[in-house]
């Protein structure tokens, strides 16, 4: 804390804004990242971005969000991220997600409900993971990290019910399993018959404090209360895809209806809570 006239007020700024860009470890000739305007399509029922959709039915006072996992080669050394820049997947899709948060909070004061969806491959989302896992110390990573971070806790902090889907074809898997932890309830579909089709979520080292909430706490640690024993046993299931019974089993979601109840099952606690008016869904 400092005081300053209001004359010096910005020149004091400055000055302790030098200070702090001094403790920087970027080195002296680094380049900065340039964010460029995001790619973004506003429709009436819609936001549209390379990475990130939000499809809103007005009747029904529901959002659908759903984020896209990378596709593609990625980089996985420091020298192709600083080359990829704000196209660096994690970056790309942190800043989409939050542009598309903060547009909803603000703008749609209606739409009550977000489910919140994946799509794309799981090994996909952990091979990122390992990148942003193995590089956390070089300074655009670590601000990735922070940004990635500061984005999942705005959807702990939104005044919406969140409801997290997960289907075939998600990929609920370590930092996009975030997501569903997030969420007030998530439904995951079980398919006993069809185990290759059946979708599964995966935890990972980045669910157990990369991305802490604003409580300090980790996701899954305030989801268990803290408790050692059932944290161990989540920890124990690390890296194995679980689908709908094993995840339930040890206390991952919410509700594990079959195919035969699934539709029914959702239908009716989405239709629950968005018969009560938007303010009253938090």
């Amino acid at each position: 804390d400092d005081i300053a006239k209001p004359g010096q007020f910005a020149a004091k700024v400055q000055e302790r804004a030098l200070e702090l860009a001094k403790q920087s470890d970027r080195p002296a000739n680094g380049k900065g990242v340039k964010l460029a305007p995001l790619n973004r399509t506003i429709e009436p029922n819609a936001l549209r971005y390379p990475n990130v959709a939000v499809e809103i039915d007005r009747a029904k006072r529901t959002a659908v969000f759903t984020v896209k996992a990378p596709t593609g080669a990625q980089p996985g050394d420091v020298a192709g991220i600083e080359a990829a820049g704000a196209a660096w997947y994690p970056l790309a899709m942190a800043r989409e997600l939050e542009d598309a948060i903060l547009n909803m909070r603000t703008n749609e004061l209606d739409i009550g409900l977000w489910l919140i969806k994946t799509e794309g491959d799981a090994a996909a989302v952990l091979a990122m993971d390992a990148t942003l896992l193995a590089n956390q110390n070089h300074w655009l990573v670590r601000e990735t990290i922070g940004l990635l971070r500061r984005t999942f806790s705005r959807i702990d902090v939104s005044s919406r019910s969140l409801f997290a889907l997960i289907e075939p074809g998600s990929c609920f898997a370590g930092s996009f399993l975030e997501l569903a932890l997030a969420c007030d309830r998530s439904y995951h579909l079980a398919l006993p018959d069809d185990e290759t089709k059946a979708p599964k979520i995966t935890v990972g080292d980045t669910n157990f404090g990369l991305f802490p909430m604003v409580t300090g706490q980790s996701r899954l640690e305030r989801r268990f209360y803290a408790e050692q024993p059932a944290l161990d046993a989540v920890r124990a299931q690390a890296g194995k895809p679980l689908d709908a019974d094993a995840a339930f089993a040890v206390g991952l979601v919410t509700s594990n209806p079959d195919d035969i109840d699934w539709a029914d099952e959702t239908r009716i606690a989405i239709e629950e809570r968005v018969s009560m008016s938007p303010d009253a869904l938090t």
